[in-house]
């Protein structure tokens, strides 16, 4: 049989490895700093880009798109080319996809600080950044598609198929939940609105994480665990098993973002039945990936690539009980909305993805450049901090999680609520906030310890870009399955078929589930009294997603005993038809904000934006002064009409003379708060001793009723107002 000569691409991989190192150090250091300012609200006092609303999403996007992304890429090009036996397709697709991608991440380092967001989480990126993922994806696919179809190797191993259902599903995800309509170069509105929205959101949001987060690893575990252990794979038929089934259920699992919410019953219905079946595929590859090490125990004693790995399986198996477990109705009134999520998702980030990435890191860096690791005890002291800061970060926010939905739900015998002001449970947890930082700084100092061991690793190393390897021609078979070959054999040297059925086996769940909710507009019945909102509403409205209080405040009640006594009467699905995009919200770092409407004044509002801790005693919000104070504060009315315009298209019933007489409207809602601001002799003092200064020393003012604290404010008080509100404790 002749044999064929080649060389693998190094280089590529090595660059993903480098961006893998370089943004998990940013995007934790980011999250650390988050972690931070819980204890220390003003931390980055004034500061806006560095307000901890701007850079949440920062840190998320950096760890999963930056980091876990780059590691995604870096893994499957490594074991892509040695599993079929070929060069990457393309290396011109290769440094687009690298480059790419690293552009794409500088941008949203630049962009979402300066408040440039769509708030959807997980995909927050501006439409000009959602069409350059797209396009990017595009490359990696075709790259790993050609590199398929000209492999030298028969048969596509487990590995390959997961990474074709991630290229396919992430695609259809992103493409489908990132359609908008720009206003702007950097301002868009989601097509969808209110409760499709949501569904259409964690729809994406729950797949991320199942297609980006968890099937690449998936098809990463399956190859670099063998060959880190010296194993074959326990089970080839239970990996054929986990894949399908895996890749079949996890689409439908996305309402249970939603569980008790506006969202129809039948979806969140079928949400809680597909993720508690999600436990078996789940559970099955964890099996599939532990028991390859059987026989490999002694060497996991001391290799500290297999301890990484052991505990990434764990991590896995631990996050996917819990998944289907919080999925279930009773555990989520509990759950949801708390620091409890928080736990649940650091376990998969930290364990699962963290710790899988640094097992292939310490096994990949060596082979790449024909070396040995630099020092086994520092990989080993890694393992064990890193393994600290997992359990120091988890088990305190379960605490605060439990500590939290007791506290919320507790009663008098009088029927009252025993902790009627939501700040009581933030001072009880704030223990556990401290714990969780320390929990961080020992994760991230076991990543530091990682990157000089790495560097020092690859000084000592030679540089090998391009590795000869040689493997026998691909020969020509029938097409046709023979009478001894296995339907699943046959499949598995047909990839363009592969590919198909696994289009077809992840598109199932998002049609049935999405089209109905979309098309079918009896399943969000409208309510006559709810109108869209007035010109200054709306900017407001785009402020308050500006500065990302979508991520600590909650904007629907659920329909239990302990949020309607503390809250107000529980959102109905018709109240968010004209929301473009839904602010649910995910977390309630603070209270709901749904029934907030008239609740408090003008002044209040004011005061608790310019400085929460005199309204709110023990917040810990940030102060927001650059809304309120200086040339910043100016509101940029120039965009409205083009955003009402915008509107109109996506459905909002605003007429020609609303769009026409937009400022007009802004300018007197603007001035009546402006009015009911001068009821507090306090602001009436300051503001006209402002006033004076600046008329004095020449500097320009800007009226009170043009600054962006009042459409923030319009915004906050029209808050759950188009339907009757019954009186609330809070």
């Amino acid at each position: 049989m002749e044999m064929q000569q080649f060389h693998y691409d190094n280089k590529i991989v090595k660059n993903f490895l480098y961006a893998t190192m370089l943004w998990g150090v940013v995007g934790m250091l980011v999250g650390l700093l988050l972690a931070f300012m819980f204890l220390f609200p003003n931390l980055t006092d004034g500061i806006s880009w560095l307000s901890f609303g701007r850079l949440r999403p920062l840190h998320t996007n950096a760890v999963i798109f930056a980091f876990v992304g780059n590691a995604i890429f870096a893994g499957v090009y490594y074991s892509t080319q040695r599993l079929l036996k070929a060069r990457m397709f393309n290396d011109t697709l290769s440094k687009i996809n690298f480059w790419g991608w690293q552009l794409i991440i500088v941008g949203a380092a630049i962009t979402l600080p300066l408040g440039y967001t769509t708030s959807k989480e997980y995909a927050e990126l501006e439409w000009p950044f959602d069409i350059a993922i797209a396009l990017v994806w595009v490359v990696f696919g075709w790259n790993l598609i050609g590199t398929i179809l000209k492999r030298r190797q028969r048969h596509l191993y487990v590995a390959i198929w997961f990474y074709i259902a991630t290229f396919v599903t992430v695609a259809v995800l992103h493409i489908f939940n990132s359609l908008e309509l720009p206003v702007s170069a950097l301002k868009s509105y989601s097509v969808y609105a209110g409760v499709q929205d949501a569904l259409v959101q964690w729809w994406y949001g729950h797949n991320a994480v199942a297609f980006f987060l968890t099937t690449p690893f998936l098809g990463l575990m399956y190859y670099f665990i063998p060959k880190a252990a010296n194993r074959p794979v326990y089970s080839y038929r239970l990996s054929i098993v986990h894949f399908w089934s895996l890749i079949f259920i996890y689409i439908w699992a996305g309402p249970h973002h939603l569980l008790y919410t506006a969202l129809p019953e039948w979806a969140q219905n079928l949400g809680v039945a597909f993720s508690v079946m999600l436990l078996m595929p789940s559970w099955g590859g964890m099996i599939n990936g532990l028991l390859t090490l059987r026989g490999a125990w002694d060497k996991v004693r001391t290799d500290p690539v297999l301890k990484f790995m052991v505990v990434a399986i764990t991590g896995y198996g631990m996050a996917t009980f819990e998944g289907p477990t919080l999925s279930l109705k009773n555990v989520n009134a509990i759950a949801h909305f708390t620091d409890w999520i928080i736990a649940h998702v650091h376990v998969g980030a930290l364990a699962w993805n963290g710790f899988l990435t640094f097992g292939m890191i310490y096994w990949l860096v060596p082979r790449l450049f024909k070396t040995k690791l630099f020092s086994i005890g520092l990989a080993n002291l890694h393992f064990w901090i890193g393994t600290l800061g997992i359990i120091m970060y988890a088990l305190p926010m379960y605490v605060a999680g439990f500590t939290q939905a007791s506290m919320w739900k507790q009663f008098n015998p009088d029927g009252t609520l025993v902790y009627g002001n939501f700040l009581e449970t933030v001072t009880e947890i704030m223990p556990m906030y401290w714990m969780r930082a320390i929990g961080g700084t020992l994760f991230i100092t076991g990543m530091l310890i990682m990157v000089y061991n790495i560097i020092v690793t690859i000084k000592q190393g030679s540089k090998v870009e391009n590795e000869l390897a040689e493997a026998p021609a691909l020969e020509r078979v029938t097409k046709k399955r023979t009478a001894s070959e296995g339907w699943h054999t046959w499949l598995e040297r047909r990839p363009i078929q592969l590919t198909l059925l696994a289009t077809v086996a992840i598109l199932i769940g998002g049609i049935i589930q999405i089209v109905p909710t979309i098309m079918v507009k009896s399943n969000i019945p409208t309510i006559s009294s709810v109108k869209p909102y007035t010109p200054l509403e709306l900017e407001g409205r785009d402020i308050y997603i500006r500065e990302g209080c979508v991520g600590c405040h909650s904007q629907m009640i659920r329909p239990f005993r302990s949020e309607v006594e503390r809250y107000g009467e529980y959102s109905k699905a018709g109240e968010f038809v004209y929301d473009h995009p839904f602010l649910w919200g995910s977390k309630r770092t603070g209270p709901d904000l749904h029934r907030l409407g008239g609740k408090y004044s003008d002044n209040w509002h004011f005061n608790h934006m310019y400085d929460p801790q005199s309204t709110s005693s023990g917040s810990i919000m940030p102060r927001y002064p650059w809304l309120i104070t200086g040339s910043s504060s100016e509101l940029d009315k120039s965009q409205t009409e083009a955003k009402m315009k915008v509107m109109v298209s996506l459905g909002v019933p605003y007429t020609e003379e609303d769009i026409a007489n937009a400022q007009q409207h802004m300018l007197a809602q603007g001035s009546q708060i402006e009015q009911n601001l001068y009821t507090d002799p306090d602001f009436a003092n300051t503001y006209e001793a402002d006033k004076k200064y600046a008329t004095e020393n020449g500097e320009d003012f800007v009226e009170m009723k043009n600054r962006e604290i009042v459409a923030l404010i319009a915004y906050l008080q029209r808050l759950g107002t188009d339907i009757k509100v019954e009186t609330a404790q809070q």
